[in-house]
């Protein structure tokens, strides 16, 4: 699960410097975030920067929100994510 923790880590980073509270792994609200997140940041605009960047570092952050998404999905079923 290292890849959600640090996912979770770096996403309550960013909570943090608007005045947000941090999400939580263990509130099913907050792992639903989590999920539309992740789904959000898979769409080809985001994904790609409106191609702005590499193909190789869009590699790179298509496999790590891939994986934070499986261990996600490994820790609640119940979670949603839109294609």
């Amino acid at each position: 699960m290292k890849a959600l923790n640090d996912y979770l880590e770096g996403r309550n980073r960013i909570r943090a410097m608007f005045g947000e509270r941090p999400l939580d792994l263990d509130n099913a609200q907050d792992r639903q975030q989590l999920a539309d997140d992740i789904s959000c940041s898979l769409s080809p605009e985001n994904l790609t920067c409106d191609g702005e960047i590499p193909r190789s570092v869009v590699q790179r952050k298509w496999q790590m929100l891939t994986r934070v998404r499986q261990q996600l999905q490994k820790l609640d079923s119940q979670v949603v994510f839109y294609e």
